[in-house]
């Protein structure tokens, strides 16, 4: 299978696990990087297609360094952590976390993982049925870009999935189960309403003139989000 995946851990033992996994699966392109300074420099180096982050590195936090990642590349980040607690979870996707699993996992769950997100990848750059306009804002599905006010702005890719879901069902309002179970494939009750609360307010801090009284991404009282505009175009 194609994909360039690099791996920040600390624990070789570890690394060396994930790498025999990710190679009988296929994967030929494994990086590794046992720090964050040396995983930035790696970064800058390859143009990888994810990233395998643990929370606690010997020269910085997981958290920390996810959100330097964000500044730079817009890879698809999924944290394998000792971290279990709900509020590190939440942590994790308030930085521009992808996915959040939890030490000691299922290798083989980290693969199916894996494989869903690229695959997700894969079928957004791959989507050329059209791109959703408004008189401040353009999502272009095929080549997974934000246009806000004339300028391209840095997307992470949930935050690009949830806004191109939207996107194609304008005027219509969902509740933060649907949107969670759409969008991160989730049906687990724990932590989604806080996710969906912070990839929201991430978005209109983007795509809104004004995020504290939006126009476009609106809250529902009691129902949900809805996205809307008067104004859209949706041109083939």
């Amino acid at each position: 299978m194609n994909g360039r995946i690099l791996i920040i851990e600390d624990e070789v033992g570890l690394i060396k696990m994930l790498k025999r996994l990710l190679d009988k699966e296929g994967f030929q392109q494994i990086y590794q990087a046992e720090s964050g300074a040396e995983a930035l420099k790696k970064i800058e180096a390859y143009k990888v297609d994810l990233i395998l982050l643990d929370v606690m590195l010997p020269d910085t936090d997981g958290f920390d360094l996810c959100d330097r990642i964000r500044d730079i590349s817009e890879v698809p980040i999924i944290f394998l952590t000792a971290r279990t607690t709900d509020m590190d979870k939440l942590t994790g996707f308030s930085v521009g976390g992808d996915d959040y699993i939890t030490k000691p996992f299922n290798p083989l769950e980290v693969i199916a993982r894996i494989k869903a997100i690229l695959h997700r990848q894969r079928k957004t750059k791959s989507d050329t049925s059209y791109v959703f306009q408004t008189d401040y804002f353009a999502l272009y599905y095929d080549q997974a870009m934000l246009i806000v006010n004339g300028k391209e702005v840095k997307c992470p890719a949930k935050e690009f999935q949830l806004l191109k879901f939207l996107c194609q069902h304008p005027n219509h309002v969902f509740s933060v189960d649907q949107l969670y179970e759409k969008v991160w494939d989730d049906y687990s009750v724990i932590g989604k309403e806080n996710t969906v609360m912070v990839h929201i307010r991430r978005l209109r801090q983007k795509i809104e003139r004004d995020p504290k009284h939006p126009v476009y991404l609106k809250n529902v009282r009691g129902l949900g989000y809805m996205l809307t505009n008067e104004r859209q175009r949706d041109s083939q």
